[in-house]
Protein backbone atom coordinates (compact mmCIF):
# COMPACT_ATOMS: atom_id res chain seq x y z
CA UNK A 1 0.00 0.00 0.00
CA UNK A 2 2.82 2.37 0.83
CA UNK A 3 4.59 1.64 -2.41
CA UNK A 4 1.42 2.34 -4.36
CA UNK A 5 1.01 5.70 -2.60
CA UNK A 6 4.60 6.64 -3.42
CA UNK A 7 4.08 5.80 -7.09
CA UNK A 8 0.93 7.95 -7.20
CA UNK A 9 2.77 10.80 -5.53
CA UNK A 10 5.65 10.56 -7.94
CA UNK A 11 3.31 10.47 -10.91
CA UNK A 12 1.55 13.63 -9.72
CA UNK A 13 4.88 15.39 -9.33
CA UNK A 14 5.92 14.35 -12.82
CA UNK A 15 2.55 15.49 -14.21
CA UNK A 16 2.99 18.89 -12.64
CA UNK A 17 6.60 19.09 -13.76
CA UNK A 18 5.67 18.19 -17.31
CA UNK A 19 2.84 20.70 -17.40
CA UNK A 20 5.15 23.38 -16.02
CA UNK A 21 7.76 22.59 -18.67
CA UNK A 22 5.19 23.08 -21.44
CA UNK A 23 5.18 26.82 -20.68
CA UNK A 24 8.88 27.42 -21.07
CA UNK A 25 11.07 27.00 -24.14
CA UNK A 26 12.49 23.47 -24.36
CA UNK A 27 14.42 21.64 -26.97
CA UNK A 28 12.58 18.86 -28.75
CA UNK A 29 14.71 16.19 -27.03
CA UNK A 30 13.98 17.50 -23.52
CA UNK A 31 10.27 17.82 -24.20
CA UNK A 32 10.06 14.30 -25.58
CA UNK A 33 12.05 12.79 -22.66
CA UNK A 34 9.86 14.53 -20.07
CA UNK A 35 6.73 13.28 -21.78
CA UNK A 36 8.10 9.71 -22.09
CA UNK A 37 9.18 9.57 -18.43
CA UNK A 38 5.83 10.85 -17.21
CA UNK A 39 3.88 8.44 -19.38
CA UNK A 40 5.93 5.43 -18.17
CA UNK A 41 5.44 6.26 -14.49
CA UNK A 42 1.71 6.89 -14.80
CA UNK A 43 0.97 3.73 -16.78
CA UNK A 44 0.40 1.80 -13.51
CA UNK A 45 -3.14 3.11 -13.12
CA UNK A 46 -5.82 4.48 -15.43
CA UNK A 47 -5.67 8.17 -16.27
CA UNK A 48 -8.40 10.57 -15.40
CA UNK A 49 -9.25 13.58 -17.49
CA UNK A 50 -6.99 16.43 -16.36
CA UNK A 51 -6.85 20.11 -17.19
CA UNK A 52 -3.63 22.12 -17.15
CA UNK A 53 -3.65 25.84 -18.02
CA UNK A 54 -6.84 25.59 -20.02
CA UNK A 55 -5.92 22.40 -21.92
CA UNK A 56 -8.00 19.26 -21.82
CA UNK A 57 -7.26 15.51 -22.26
CA UNK A 58 -4.82 14.23 -23.58
CA UNK A 59 -2.57 16.34 -21.29
CA UNK A 60 0.88 16.11 -22.93
CA UNK A 61 1.48 15.49 -26.64
CA UNK A 62 -1.68 17.18 -27.95
CA UNK A 63 -1.32 20.23 -25.68
CA UNK A 64 2.36 20.55 -26.46
CA UNK A 65 1.71 20.49 -30.21
CA UNK A 66 -1.12 23.05 -29.83
CA UNK A 67 1.19 25.32 -27.88
CA UNK A 68 3.91 25.07 -30.53
CA UNK A 69 1.36 25.77 -33.27
CA UNK A 70 0.20 28.91 -31.50
CA UNK A 71 3.83 30.01 -31.02
CA UNK A 72 4.57 29.47 -34.73
CA UNK A 73 1.43 31.37 -35.76
CA UNK A 74 2.30 34.34 -33.57
CA UNK A 75 5.83 34.35 -35.01
CA UNK A 76 4.49 34.35 -38.59
CA UNK A 77 2.11 37.23 -37.78
CA UNK A 78 4.98 39.27 -36.32
CA UNK A 79 7.07 38.63 -39.48
CA UNK A 80 4.16 39.68 -41.70
CA UNK A 81 3.64 42.84 -39.67
CA UNK A 82 7.34 43.66 -39.96
CA UNK A 83 7.34 43.09 -43.72
CA UNK A 84 4.27 45.29 -44.14
CA UNK A 85 5.81 48.13 -42.18
CA UNK A 86 9.10 47.74 -44.08
CA UNK A 87 7.25 47.88 -47.42
CA UNK A 88 5.34 50.97 -46.32
CA UNK A 89 8.52 52.71 -45.23
CA UNK A 90 10.41 51.74 -48.37
CA UNK A 91 7.61 53.04 -50.61
CA UNK A 92 7.96 56.42 -48.96
CA UNK A 93 11.69 56.41 -49.59
CA UNK A 94 11.76 55.52 -53.30
CA UNK A 95 14.78 57.02 -54.98
CA UNK A 96 14.19 59.61 -57.69
CA UNK A 97 14.61 58.39 -61.25
CA UNK A 98 17.11 60.24 -63.43
CA UNK A 99 16.10 60.53 -67.09
CA UNK A 100 19.15 60.63 -69.35
CA UNK A 101 19.82 61.39 -73.01
CA UNK A 102 19.00 58.17 -74.89
CA UNK A 103 21.10 56.46 -77.51
CA UNK A 104 20.25 58.27 -80.75
CA UNK A 105 22.24 56.57 -83.51
CA UNK A 106 25.65 55.12 -84.15
CA UNK A 107 26.90 58.31 -85.80
CA UNK A 108 25.14 60.79 -83.45
CA UNK A 109 26.68 61.51 -80.06
CA UNK A 110 25.26 64.95 -79.21
CA UNK A 111 22.39 67.28 -79.94
CA UNK A 112 20.63 70.45 -78.88
CA UNK A 113 17.86 70.29 -76.31
CA UNK A 114 15.19 72.09 -78.30
CA UNK A 115 12.37 72.16 -75.75
CA UNK A 116 10.85 70.61 -72.66
CA UNK A 117 7.29 69.48 -73.30
CA UNK A 118 6.73 69.06 -69.55
CA UNK A 119 7.67 71.36 -66.67
CA UNK A 120 8.45 70.94 -62.96
CA UNK A 121 5.43 69.63 -61.09
CA UNK A 122 3.79 68.03 -64.12
CA UNK A 123 2.71 64.41 -63.88
CA UNK A 124 3.82 62.15 -66.76
CA UNK A 125 2.77 58.67 -67.73
CA UNK A 126 5.17 55.92 -68.71
CA UNK A 127 6.66 56.50 -72.22
CA UNK A 128 5.19 60.01 -72.39
CA UNK A 129 7.39 62.58 -74.13
CA UNK A 130 9.32 64.88 -71.80
CA UNK A 131 11.73 66.70 -74.11
CA UNK A 132 12.90 66.95 -77.72
CA UNK A 133 16.54 66.83 -78.80
CA UNK A 134 17.48 68.21 -82.20
CA UNK A 135 20.34 66.53 -84.06
CA UNK A 136 21.83 67.14 -87.47
CA UNK A 137 19.60 64.43 -88.98
CA UNK A 138 16.44 63.91 -86.94
CA UNK A 139 14.62 65.08 -83.82
CA UNK A 140 14.86 62.60 -80.94
CA UNK A 141 12.09 62.33 -78.33
CA UNK A 142 13.01 61.75 -74.68
CA UNK A 143 10.31 59.67 -72.98
CA UNK A 144 9.62 59.00 -69.30
CA UNK A 145 10.88 55.54 -68.24
CA UNK A 146 8.03 55.27 -65.70
CA UNK A 147 5.09 57.23 -64.34
CA UNK A 148 5.83 60.02 -61.91
CA UNK A 149 6.11 63.73 -61.24
CA UNK A 150 8.87 65.92 -62.66
CA UNK A 151 10.91 67.17 -59.74
CA UNK A 152 13.77 69.07 -61.41
CA UNK A 153 15.08 70.01 -64.86
CA UNK A 154 18.84 69.51 -64.90
CA UNK A 155 19.63 71.37 -68.16
CA UNK A 156 18.29 74.39 -70.01
CA UNK A 157 16.72 74.66 -73.42
CA UNK A 158 19.15 75.25 -76.32
CA UNK A 159 21.95 73.56 -74.33
CA UNK A 160 24.16 71.02 -76.07
CA UNK A 161 23.70 67.58 -74.54
CA UNK A 162 25.53 64.31 -75.10
CA UNK A 163 24.38 60.70 -74.93
CA UNK A 164 24.00 59.58 -71.30
CA UNK A 165 23.80 63.09 -69.83
CA UNK A 166 21.25 63.63 -67.05
CA UNK A 167 18.24 65.68 -68.15
CA UNK A 168 15.35 65.37 -65.69
CA UNK A 169 14.85 64.21 -62.12
CA UNK A 170 11.60 62.24 -61.87
CA UNK A 171 9.82 61.26 -58.66
CA UNK A 172 8.16 57.87 -59.31
CA UNK A 173 4.56 57.39 -58.36
CA UNK A 174 1.10 56.75 -59.70
CA UNK A 175 -1.78 59.21 -59.68
CA UNK A 176 -1.69 62.84 -60.70
CA UNK A 177 -4.42 64.14 -62.97
CA UNK A 178 -6.57 60.95 -62.95
CA UNK A 179 -7.23 61.45 -59.23
CA UNK A 180 -9.65 64.29 -60.05
CA UNK A 181 -12.07 62.02 -61.91
CA UNK A 182 -14.06 60.86 -58.84
CA UNK A 183 -14.91 64.49 -58.03
CA UNK A 184 -16.19 65.10 -61.52
CA UNK A 185 -18.20 61.89 -61.41
CA UNK A 186 -19.74 62.93 -58.11
CA UNK A 187 -20.90 66.26 -59.53
CA UNK A 188 -23.35 64.74 -62.05
CA UNK A 189 -24.76 62.51 -59.29
CA UNK A 190 -25.58 65.55 -57.18
CA UNK A 191 -27.15 67.22 -60.19
CA UNK A 192 -29.34 64.16 -60.76
CA UNK A 193 -30.47 64.27 -57.13
CA UNK A 194 -31.47 67.89 -57.56
CA UNK A 195 -33.41 67.02 -60.68
CA UNK A 196 -35.43 64.28 -58.96
CA UNK A 197 -36.43 66.40 -55.95
CA UNK A 198 -38.38 69.25 -57.67
CA UNK A 199 -39.95 66.93 -60.27
CA UNK A 200 -43.02 65.63 -58.26
CA UNK A 201 -44.53 68.97 -57.06
CA UNK A 202 -44.24 70.78 -60.42
CA UNK A 203 -44.97 68.64 -63.47
CA UNK A 204 -44.59 71.58 -65.86
CA UNK A 205 -42.71 71.10 -69.12
CA UNK A 206 -40.31 73.98 -68.48
CA UNK A 207 -38.46 72.30 -65.62
CA UNK A 208 -37.34 69.21 -67.56
CA UNK A 209 -35.87 71.51 -70.19
CA UNK A 210 -33.93 73.51 -67.64
CA UNK A 211 -32.76 70.49 -65.62
CA UNK A 212 -30.56 68.82 -68.27
CA UNK A 213 -28.71 72.08 -68.80
CA UNK A 214 -27.20 71.96 -65.31
CA UNK A 215 -24.82 69.00 -65.69
CA UNK A 216 -23.62 70.20 -69.10
CA UNK A 217 -20.96 72.61 -67.73
CA UNK A 218 -19.57 69.72 -65.66
CA UNK A 219 -19.21 67.50 -68.72
CA UNK A 220 -17.41 70.23 -70.62
CA UNK A 221 -14.46 70.09 -68.21
CA UNK A 222 -12.29 67.18 -69.37
CA UNK A 223 -9.51 65.96 -67.09
CA UNK A 224 -6.61 66.17 -69.58
CA UNK A 225 -6.85 69.97 -69.91
CA UNK A 226 -4.90 70.81 -66.73
CA UNK A 227 -2.07 68.48 -67.83
CA UNK A 228 -1.57 70.22 -71.16
CA UNK A 229 0.72 72.90 -69.83
CA UNK A 230 2.64 73.70 -72.96
CA UNK A 231 4.68 76.81 -73.28
CA UNK A 232 3.00 79.51 -75.35
CA UNK A 233 4.32 79.82 -78.86
CA UNK A 234 6.43 82.92 -79.54
CA UNK A 235 4.51 85.73 -81.13
CA UNK A 236 5.39 86.48 -84.76
CA UNK A 237 7.78 89.34 -85.28
CA UNK A 238 6.04 92.55 -86.31
CA UNK A 239 6.36 93.73 -89.89
CA UNK A 240 9.26 96.13 -90.39
CA UNK A 241 8.35 99.78 -90.63
CA UNK A 242 9.04 101.74 -93.77
CA UNK A 243 12.67 102.84 -93.88
CA UNK A 244 13.67 100.53 -91.01
CA UNK A 245 17.22 99.14 -91.11
CA UNK A 246 16.96 96.66 -88.21
CA UNK A 247 18.68 93.29 -88.39
CA UNK A 248 17.97 89.96 -86.76
CA UNK A 249 20.49 87.18 -86.24
CA UNK A 250 19.15 83.65 -85.79
CA UNK A 251 21.40 80.69 -85.12
CA UNK A 252 21.13 77.91 -87.70
CA UNK A 253 19.71 74.69 -86.36
CA UNK A 254 21.74 71.51 -86.48
CA UNK A 255 19.81 70.07 -89.42
CA UNK A 256 20.31 73.17 -91.53
CA UNK A 257 24.02 73.17 -90.71
CA UNK A 258 24.30 69.52 -91.72
CA UNK A 259 22.40 70.11 -94.98
CA UNK A 260 24.71 72.99 -95.87
CA UNK A 261 27.76 70.85 -95.13
CA UNK A 262 26.50 67.94 -97.25
CA UNK A 263 25.55 70.09 -100.22
CA UNK A 264 28.91 71.82 -100.27
CA UNK A 265 30.68 68.48 -99.93
CA UNK A 266 28.75 67.20 -102.94
CA UNK A 267 29.77 70.16 -105.07
CA UNK A 268 33.40 69.82 -104.03
CA UNK A 269 33.57 66.04 -104.55
CA UNK A 270 31.43 65.06 -107.54
CA UNK A 271 32.02 66.13 -111.12
CA UNK A 272 28.41 67.24 -111.47
CA UNK A 273 26.79 67.72 -114.85
CA UNK A 274 23.07 68.18 -115.69
CA UNK A 275 21.20 67.08 -118.80
CA UNK A 276 17.62 68.16 -119.61
CA UNK A 277 14.67 66.82 -121.53
CA UNK A 278 10.94 67.46 -121.66
CA UNK A 279 8.15 64.92 -121.48
CA UNK A 280 4.56 64.96 -122.68
CA UNK A 281 2.37 64.13 -119.67
CA UNK A 282 -0.87 63.56 -121.62
CA UNK A 283 -0.86 59.74 -121.46
CA UNK A 284 0.14 59.56 -117.80
CA UNK A 285 -2.47 62.14 -116.82
CA UNK A 286 -5.15 60.21 -118.71
CA UNK A 287 -4.00 56.96 -117.04
CA UNK A 288 -4.23 58.59 -113.61
CA UNK A 289 -7.64 60.08 -114.37
CA UNK A 290 -9.06 56.66 -115.32
CA UNK A 291 -7.82 54.66 -112.34
CA UNK A 292 -7.26 57.02 -109.40
CA UNK A 293 -10.80 56.66 -108.02
CA UNK A 294 -10.73 52.86 -108.17
CA UNK A 295 -7.31 52.73 -106.53
CA UNK A 296 -8.41 55.12 -103.80
CA UNK A 297 -11.56 53.08 -103.12
CA UNK A 298 -9.75 49.72 -102.99
CA UNK A 299 -6.50 50.66 -101.27
CA UNK A 300 -7.01 54.12 -99.77
CA UNK A 301 -3.94 55.37 -101.68
CA UNK A 302 -4.01 58.48 -103.84
CA UNK A 303 -2.41 57.68 -107.17
CA UNK A 304 0.11 60.36 -108.16
CA UNK A 305 2.97 60.90 -110.60
CA UNK A 306 5.86 59.98 -108.29
CA UNK A 307 5.14 56.26 -108.45
CA UNK A 308 5.18 56.29 -112.26
CA UNK A 309 8.51 58.14 -112.42
CA UNK A 310 9.97 55.84 -109.78
CA UNK A 311 8.92 52.75 -111.73
CA UNK A 312 10.26 54.24 -114.97
CA UNK A 313 13.66 54.88 -113.33
CA UNK A 314 13.82 51.32 -111.98
CA UNK A 315 13.14 49.89 -115.46
CA UNK A 316 15.70 52.20 -117.09
CA UNK A 317 18.35 51.13 -114.55
CA UNK A 318 18.11 47.55 -115.80
CA UNK A 319 19.75 48.67 -119.04
CA UNK A 320 22.03 51.23 -117.36
CA UNK A 321 23.07 49.84 -113.94
CA UNK A 322 25.77 52.49 -113.46
CA UNK A 323 23.04 55.03 -112.63
CA UNK A 324 22.32 52.99 -109.49
CA UNK A 325 26.02 52.52 -108.61
CA UNK A 326 28.36 54.60 -106.45
CA UNK A 327 32.04 55.35 -105.98
CA UNK A 328 33.49 54.38 -102.61
CA UNK A 329 36.93 54.20 -101.08
CA UNK A 330 39.66 56.45 -99.68
CA UNK A 331 40.86 59.68 -101.28
CA UNK A 332 37.66 60.36 -103.18
CA UNK A 333 36.98 56.71 -103.97
CA UNK A 334 38.69 54.00 -106.01
CA UNK A 335 35.93 51.32 -106.16
CA UNK A 336 32.64 51.15 -108.05
CA UNK A 337 29.79 49.44 -106.16
CA UNK A 338 27.00 48.03 -108.35
CA UNK A 339 23.72 47.06 -106.69
CA UNK A 340 20.99 44.63 -107.66
CA UNK A 341 18.42 46.54 -105.60
CA UNK A 342 17.08 50.10 -105.74
CA UNK A 343 16.65 52.10 -102.55
CA UNK A 344 14.92 55.24 -103.75
CA UNK A 345 15.50 58.48 -101.82
CA UNK A 346 12.57 60.89 -102.04
CA UNK A 347 13.28 64.55 -101.29
CA UNK A 348 10.75 66.00 -98.83
CA UNK A 349 10.71 69.65 -97.75
CA UNK A 350 10.07 70.27 -94.04
CA UNK A 351 10.10 73.36 -91.87
CA UNK A 352 13.61 72.57 -90.67
CA UNK A 353 15.05 71.68 -94.05
CA UNK A 354 15.19 69.13 -96.84
CA UNK A 355 15.19 65.45 -95.86
CA UNK A 356 15.45 62.36 -98.07
CA UNK A 357 13.69 59.31 -96.57
CA UNK A 358 14.28 56.04 -98.42
CA UNK A 359 11.82 53.62 -100.04
CA UNK A 360 13.50 50.22 -99.68
CA UNK A 361 13.58 47.71 -102.54
CA UNK A 362 11.62 49.87 -104.93
CA UNK A 363 12.25 47.36 -107.73
CA UNK A 364 9.93 44.86 -106.00
CA UNK A 365 6.99 47.28 -105.56
CA UNK A 366 4.15 48.10 -107.92
CA UNK A 367 2.77 51.60 -108.52
CA UNK A 368 0.36 51.44 -105.58
CA UNK A 369 3.03 50.10 -103.22
CA UNK A 370 5.49 52.83 -104.19
CA UNK A 371 2.84 55.54 -103.80
CA UNK A 372 1.85 54.28 -100.37
CA UNK A 373 5.46 54.08 -99.17
CA UNK A 374 6.17 57.63 -100.36
CA UNK A 375 3.00 58.97 -98.70
CA UNK A 376 3.85 57.30 -95.39
CA UNK A 377 7.40 58.66 -95.38
CA UNK A 378 6.18 62.13 -96.31
CA UNK A 379 3.75 62.16 -93.39
CA UNK A 380 6.44 61.01 -90.99
CA UNK A 381 8.75 63.75 -92.25
CA UNK A 382 6.14 66.49 -91.76
CA UNK A 383 5.36 65.18 -88.26
CA UNK A 384 9.06 65.02 -87.33
CA UNK A 385 8.78 61.27 -86.76
CA UNK A 386 11.52 60.10 -89.11
CA UNK A 387 14.20 57.83 -87.71
CA UNK A 388 17.80 57.30 -88.73
CA UNK A 389 16.80 54.03 -90.38
CA UNK A 390 14.25 55.87 -92.54
CA UNK A 391 16.98 58.05 -94.06
CA UNK A 392 20.00 55.77 -94.07
CA UNK A 393 21.27 54.51 -97.41
CA UNK A 394 19.65 55.38 -100.71
CA UNK A 395 21.02 54.60 -104.16
CA UNK A 396 19.10 57.10 -106.32
CA UNK A 397 17.11 60.27 -105.59
CA UNK A 398 14.02 61.89 -107.09
CA UNK A 399 13.28 65.52 -106.22
CA UNK A 400 9.93 67.02 -107.22
CA UNK A 401 10.29 70.79 -107.24
CA UNK A 402 7.23 71.05 -109.44
CA UNK A 403 4.90 70.94 -106.42
CA UNK A 404 6.22 74.42 -105.58
CA UNK A 405 5.88 75.69 -109.17
CA UNK A 406 9.49 75.28 -110.27
CA UNK A 407 9.74 75.33 -114.07
CA UNK A 408 13.36 74.19 -114.33
CA UNK A 409 16.31 73.60 -112.03
CA UNK A 410 19.52 71.65 -111.51
CA UNK A 411 19.33 69.31 -108.48
CA UNK A 412 22.44 68.50 -106.44
CA UNK A 413 23.65 64.92 -106.08
CA UNK A 414 23.12 63.26 -102.72
CA UNK A 415 26.52 61.64 -102.10
CA UNK A 416 27.59 58.87 -102.37
CA UNK A 417 24.90 58.42 -105.02
CA UNK A 418 25.68 58.94 -108.68
CA UNK A 419 22.58 60.73 -110.00
CA UNK A 420 19.43 62.60 -109.05
CA UNK A 421 16.30 63.18 -111.15
CA UNK A 422 14.52 66.52 -110.87
CA UNK A 423 10.82 66.85 -111.71
CA UNK A 424 9.21 70.20 -112.40
CA UNK A 425 5.86 71.88 -112.93
CA UNK A 426 3.49 70.77 -115.68
CA UNK A 427 2.74 73.58 -118.10
CA UNK A 428 0.61 73.58 -121.23
CA UNK A 429 2.70 74.39 -124.27
CA UNK A 430 2.27 74.32 -128.05
CA UNK A 431 3.97 71.18 -129.37
CA UNK A 432 4.41 69.87 -132.92
CA UNK A 433 2.60 66.50 -133.15
CA UNK A 434 2.72 64.77 -136.56
CA UNK A 435 3.22 68.10 -138.30
CA UNK A 436 0.43 69.82 -136.36
CA UNK A 437 0.56 72.28 -133.50
CA UNK A 438 -1.21 70.99 -130.40
CA UNK A 439 -1.42 72.17 -126.83
CA UNK A 440 0.02 69.51 -124.55
CA UNK A 441 0.87 69.38 -120.81
CA UNK A 442 4.67 69.35 -120.75
CA UNK A 443 7.21 68.86 -117.97
CA UNK A 444 10.94 69.52 -117.94
CA UNK A 445 13.14 66.72 -116.59
CA UNK A 446 16.64 67.32 -115.23
CA UNK A 447 19.19 64.61 -114.48
CA UNK A 448 22.28 65.65 -112.55
CA UNK A 449 24.94 62.94 -112.59
CA UNK A 450 28.50 62.35 -111.43
CA UNK A 451 30.66 62.51 -114.55
CA UNK A 452 33.37 60.48 -112.79
CA UNK A 453 31.18 57.38 -113.16
CA UNK A 454 28.59 58.23 -115.80
CA UNK A 455 29.46 59.49 -119.26
CA UNK A 456 27.13 61.71 -121.22
CA UNK A 457 25.93 58.85 -123.41
CA UNK A 458 24.71 56.77 -120.46
CA UNK A 459 23.12 59.75 -118.71
CA UNK A 460 21.23 60.98 -121.77
CA UNK A 461 20.13 57.45 -122.69
CA UNK A 462 18.78 56.92 -119.18
CA UNK A 463 16.76 60.15 -119.29
CA UNK A 464 15.34 59.34 -122.74
CA UNK A 465 14.19 55.91 -121.51
CA UNK A 466 12.42 57.53 -118.57
CA UNK A 467 10.73 59.94 -120.99
CA UNK A 468 9.53 57.09 -123.19
CA UNK A 469 8.07 55.14 -120.26
CA UNK A 470 6.16 58.21 -119.06
CA UNK A 471 4.81 59.17 -122.48
CA UNK A 472 3.54 55.60 -122.98
CA UNK A 473 2.91 53.95 -119.57
CA UNK A 474 1.92 50.68 -121.30
CA UNK A 475 5.61 50.09 -122.01
CA UNK A 476 6.14 49.51 -118.29
CA UNK A 477 4.13 46.30 -118.57
CA UNK A 478 6.37 44.80 -121.28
Amino acid sequence: MASRTNISRLSKQNFLKSAHNLHRPLSSSRAYSSFALASQRTSLRPQRPLRFAGYSHPPFLGNWLDYKAETLQSTISRIQTGLASHTANSSLCLADTIVKVPEMAESITEGTLKQFTKQVGDFVERDEEIATIETDKIDVSVNAPESGTIKELLVNEEDTVVVGQELVKLEPGEGGAPAEKPKEEAAPEKAEEKKTEPAPPKPETKEPEAAPSKPEPVKEKPAPKPTETKKPEPEPTPAPKAGSRDERRVKMNRMRLRIAERLKQSQNTAASLTTFNEVDMSSLMEFRKLYKDDVLKKTGVKLGFMSAFSRACVLAMRDLPAVNASIEGPNGGDTIVYRDYVDLSVAVATEKGLVTPVVRNTESLDLVGIEKAIADLGKKARDNKLTIEDMAGGTFTISNGGVFGSLMGTPIINLPQTAVLGLHAIKEKPVAINGKIEIRPMMYLALTYDHRLLDGREAVTFLVKVKEYIEDPRRMLL
